[in-house]
Order: structure tokens, then C-alpha cells, then sequence
């Protein structure tokens, strides 16, 4: 293989390329989150108060998340990745989107919902092939088992190994996200110099930091558009003629 296709590509998701698959954003005005406050379903203060509240939505939502299907644009890095290019996926999602499409490097800064953890010690993970978590499931230790994702107030325990990853891009691609949630937004900041950034949404003319080219269509259309041009190369490169 060519040396120029083993560059580094690092994608950051966010949750429009799963909003493309039919889970609903936190920011949406419909669906699983219109009727529940984030501080009431979110947070460790809401785990607190209402222990089965929290249970009960994230129930919902991990149901949601088994419905879902990868969407062109999961598939579209996934099959890059199988074409020998060196590709490395942070997601701020808590689904398994991406890894269903084929992607094997996929690091989840908010953790998983398909997996459960303690309360008592968040190394005991344990998955979820099926159903949920209720009230009296607990770990190994004898603690109530919570979901396996990151709360607002919460610190992000992944954020330092992809600040690394981050740091060995030649090239980050970020998609569908609105790169306001901290700290994963300030990801940008530990990229290369010399590291082109293409931000990948709708809203990409509002949403792009100064410096970083705009591709203002959906990660449906704009992240398979940009994996075609790669792989006729043989080597990630920024298209200009794709710029919003």
C-alpha cells in the first residue's frame, strides 16, 4: 500500500449522523427528549432524585438504539477503513452505529448505552444484548446498576486518550455536530498545524470555527461524497470544489 493512504484520517461524530438513523438529538423539539428535561433524565442530581425516571428513559432510548440502522455515512467510513486507509472515529454518540457499519477504532467519549455499569466502581461494565436495566440489578459488588454514559456534570473519562488521537490526525473530518458541547469541542484545538479540518453539516456556514473548510449537506450526503474522492485517490486530500 502506498505510504500517502495510510495517512491518519480522525473523524469526530456528534449526533446528527445519528439523527440520519432516526435516534433523536437531545436538542430536538420532538421525540424522546421533548418530554424530559435533561436535568430531569441526565444528570447524576436526576440519578438522585428519581433513580427510575432515569432508568425508565434511557430504557426507551436504548431501545430506539436497537431499531436504528447504519446510515450511508457509517457505512461510507467503515468502507474505508476496509479499503487499508488508517481511519480512528471519536463519537460523542452513545449508540453502536458506527461499529455495526464495520468501523473497528471507534472511541465513545459519553460512553455506551448499550452497556451498564456500577455505582460503585465505573470499570465493571457489563453489556446489554437485550432488554434494559431496573431498579435491583446490580454489579458484582451488590450496587444498582446505572446506564454506561456520561452525564451533564460529569467528567469524560475518555478525553485525554482522544486529545491524542486527535494529535496524530492528518486530516479531521467532523461531522454533525454543533462542536458547543465541552470539553469534546475544544478536540479541535490539540489537531496538527498542518492538519486540514472539514466540519460536515447542515449548518456548517454558521457552525465552522475560522480555518476549517465547510461542506454544508447532511453527513448522508457529504461524508459518502468525500470518501468517493479518497478512494479514487489513493490519499485524503480536501477537495475544494466540496467546500460550502
Amino acid at each position: 500500500m502506498a505510504e500517502e493512504r495510510r495517512s491518519h484520517l480522525v473523524v469526530f461524530t456528534g449526533s446528527g449522523i445519528s439523527a440520519e438513523s432516526g435516534i433523536q438529538t437531545f436538542r430536538a423539539s420532538d421525540g424522546l427528549w421533548a418530554d424530559h428535561p435533561i436535568e430531569a433524565v441526565a444528570t447524576p442530581e436526576a440519578w438522585r432524585r428519581d433513580p427510575r425516571r432515569v432508568l425508565e428513559f434511557y430504557n426507551t432510548r436504548r431501545a430506539q438504539v436497537r431499531r436504528a440502522r447504519p446510515n450511508a455515512a457509517h457505512k461510507a467510513l467503515a468502507e474505508l477503513e476496509k479499503r487499508g486507509f488508517r481511519v480512528s472515529i471519536i463519537t460523542q454518540n452513545i449508540d453502536d452505529l458506527h461499529e455495526r457499519a464495520g468501523s473497528r477504532n471507534v472511541l465513545h467519549l459519553h460512553g455506551e448505552i448499550l452497556k451498564a455499569r456500577s455505582t460503585v466502581d465505573a470499570r465493571m461494565q457489563y453489556r446489554l444484548p437485550r432488554g434494559g436495566i431496573e431498579l435491583g440489578d446490580i454489579c458484582d459488588k451488590g450496587s444498582q446498576l446505572r446506564p454506561d454514559v456520561v452525564w451533564f456534570g460529569e467528567s469524560v473519562p475518555h478525553f485525554a486518550e482522544a486529545c491524542e488521537i486527535v494529535g496524530e490526525a492528518d486530516l479531521l473530518l467532523v461531522v454533525g455536530t454543533s462542536l458547543a458541547v465541552m470539553p469534546a469541542a475544544s478536540l479541535l484545538d490539540h489537531a496538527p498545524m498542518e492538519a486540514p479540518c472539514v466540519l460536515v453539516d447542515p449548518e456548517a456556514e454558521r457552525l465552522s470555527p475560522p480555518g476549517v473548510a465547510r461542506i454544508c449537506q447532511t453527513a448522508g450526503k457529504g461524508v459518502p461524497q468525500l470518501v468517493r474522492h479518497w478512494q479514487r485517490e489513493g490519499r485524503l486530500w480536501m477537495p475544494e470544489t466540496l467546500a460550502g
